[in-house]
């Protein structure tokens, strides 16, 4: 009976260490950055360009979309060890039309990345994603479901 009792406990203390290993980053996140490519000549002409990145974890798999001024771009090639990340956004999310590779080291509500052109070509640049809340007035879209009338009485 005791060894079952401690073969229990161990398995159950080896899925708590699986568990708290793996970062949570499902959902939302925001990150504020200099816009290169459309900074103008003086310095008054400083823009900050604002990237969305929509995550989902299946395993090791990372999916989602990254979201500029530019438009909307799915990731590929995502994956997920641990808390550190890595994908690729094809044709756009401020790269001009290129391919950009990220990596990233996500903490408690935020993910410090790094991106890069993924030919090699272009500057490294450094940023900060924090975590989206939702704030207290919120709306949360949900789907209006009438009941079913109770047919009448005769």
């Amino acid at each position: 009976m005791k060894s079952k009792f401690l073969s229990f406990s161990a398995v159950s203390m080896l899925m708590l260490v699986a568990s708290a290993s793996a970062a949570d980053i499902l959902g939302t996140w925001i990150a504020t950055i200099p816009d290169n490519q459309r900074m103008g000549e003086t310095i008054f002409n400083f823009r900050m360009e604002e990237i969305v990145f929509s995550f989902r974890v299946d395993g090791e798999k990372l999916t989602g979309t990254v979201t500029d001024p530019d438009g909307k771009y799915a990731i590929s090639e995502g994956e997920m060890h641990g808390d550190e990340i890595s994908f690729i956004v094809i044709g756009g999310a401020g790269g001009g039309g290129t391919t950009l590779a990220y990596k990233g080291k996500v903490a408690l509500n935020e993910i410090k990345f790094t991106r890069a052109p993924k030919d090699g070509t272009g500057q490294q640049q450094d940023f900060t994603a924090t975590r989206e809340f939702l704030r207290h007035n919120d709306y949360i879209h949900r789907q209006i479901i009438t009941p079913i009338q109770p047919p009448p009485l005769r």
